[in-house]
């Protein structure tokens, strides 16, 4: 078979996402770069997840418990975790996290490994299982599970003994991953402080993913480090106006590292990364991650909310949103009004596409080319998106928006990279057609699409 050219390349590659579509795409490979697995695809595609704290931190109203809680201050007398999974899908998320275990040890299960569980608390007469009700509520409203379960245990005698602790954090995991079917994400972090006996903990990292990937194959893993997923790098809710889904695994090796090096990659990725890591942006709807009674009056707004979407979402990352439960086991009312407010405001914003209909072409240039579509009749728009097929790898490195006005061709936006996903939005302006440039990528792009709403 002859090579194709460039340009050939190019005008095989890239379709419109509108009415143009061009065939022959099984001809245009990957040229060599990462792509993401199945599950991670599935990942992303869920756009938004909500992280669940909940445990004795509730009840001590602190941010870090240090494992000498007693079992007995935990009683939701009102658990309903069909609340949560009710108002995670009428708020449009498709996936929730739950805090298993947080830092402070104590388990939302009742575990083999530990007296500092449910199963020692007042919570359903000793009888209760936070997972398990979880899991189930998830089902219900058919969102996928995910599970947090922390690394570091300010309660286990055996923390900093490194062998007999990491069989004993196998053995939690091994409960979790069997005990409650399929998991969609188990998430960690590189928290590691001292434990009781006053030693640091060695992580045995490889044992811990390896376990994972043995007992629930198809289940993605968050850290620093992946192996699947990476965090974003903040807690704002920030991902990088440049964030590439591929990094260089050799700057991360494990979770908890730091350095201007580590946080760069965490951000922003890296474009000759040989490993496809997308990044998952989290952040509190409140100041703190539990659930705090005077920080009712400090949940974040609608307007901020939607803000969130388009700086994790609309930048080729994933939001996940934590949303605490109060003491008697139920999101709280404020919490609640600003996720139904926050689907609405996205509802109408995205309600309306302008692009539905258009004609396209592609013009091949240097370095990329010029996807220019034509709307079926003139329109006031607000919001732009592009995409990649990132089933194919990530590539694009530079782009730029223009509308068509009564005056000519005007610039209406610029960004570096696109990924999964790439919103901008801008003042209201009335264009007849529009072009998304792709003024520089790594390979031909494939499969660039460009959609616009009234906003």
């Amino acid at each position: 078979m002859t090579p194709l050219s460039r340009r050939e390349a190019l005008r095989l590659a890239v379709s419109a996402g509108v009415t143009a579509r061009f065939g022959r795409l099984d001809r245009f490979f990957t040229q060599g770069r990462p792509v993401p697995r199945a599950s991670q695809l599935a990942w992303q595609q869920d756009e938004l997840a909500i992280f669940i704290h909940f445990g004795v931190n509730t009840f001590t109203n602190r941010e870090w418990g240090d494992g000498t809680e007693s079992p007995a201050i935990f009683n939701p007398t009102r658990l309903d975790a069909g609340q949560w999974a009710r108002t995670a899908r009428a708020a449009g998320f498709r996936a929730m996290v739950l805090t298993a275990k947080h830092h402070d040890g104590f388990c939302l299960w009742p575990t083999k490994t530990t007296r500092h569980s449910v199963a020692n608390s007042p919570f359903r007469g000793g009888r209760g299982d936070v997972v398990r009700e979880f899991v189930d509520a998830c089902r219900a409203e058919n969102l996928k599970v995910g599970l947090y379960c922390s690394p570091w245990d300010r309660n286990a005698p055996a923390y900093g003994d490194s062998p007999r602790y990491n069989d004993l954090f196998c053995d939690q995991l091994s409960e979790l991953l069997t005990q409650y079917g399929p998991i969609h994400e188990v998430w960690f972090d590189g928290a590691n402080g001292e434990g009781p006996n006053g030693r640091r903990q060695e992580y045995d990292w490889p044992r811990f993913w390896a376990h994972v990937r043995g007992l629930q194959p198809d289940a993605v893993m968050f850290s620093d480090a992946g192996p699947d997923i990476r965090w974003i790098g903040n807690e704002r809710g920030v991902a990088g106006d440049t964030n590439w889904s591929t990094v260089d695994p050799s700057v991360v090796p494990i979770p908890g590292m730091s350095g201007d090096a580590v946080m760069k990659m965490l951000q922003d990725g890296d474009p000759r990364g040989s490993v496809w890591r997308p990044g998952e942006t989290d952040v509190s709807i409140r100041p703190g991650w539990f659930h705090h009674p005077a920080e009712d009056a400090r949940v974040k707004s609608v307007d901020e909310l939607v803000e969130l979407y388009f700086t994790s979402v609309g930048r080729n990352s994933k939001l996940l949103l934590n949303v605490p439960p109060t003491r008697e086991g139920l999101l709280h009312a404020v919490d609640v009004a600003r996720l139904t407010g926050m689907r609405g405001r996205l509802d109408a914003m995205f309600s309306s596409e302008a692009t539905a209909g258009a004609m396209a072409s592609w013009q091949a240039g240097t370095g990329g080319g010029t996807l220019e579509v034509t709307l079926p009749q003139p329109a006031t728009v607000s919001v732009l998106e592009a995409r990649e097929d990132i089933t194919r790898g990530q590539v694009v490195s530079r782009h730029g928006f223009e509308g068509l006005g009564s005056a000519g061709w005007i610039a209406l936006g610029r960004g570096t990279t696109i990924g999964y996903r790439r919103l901008h939005r801008v003042p209201p302006v009335e264009v007849r057609a529009l072009r998304l440039t792709i003024e520089d990528a790594l390979a031909a792009p494939v499969g660039v699409s460009l959609r616009a709403w009234r906003g």
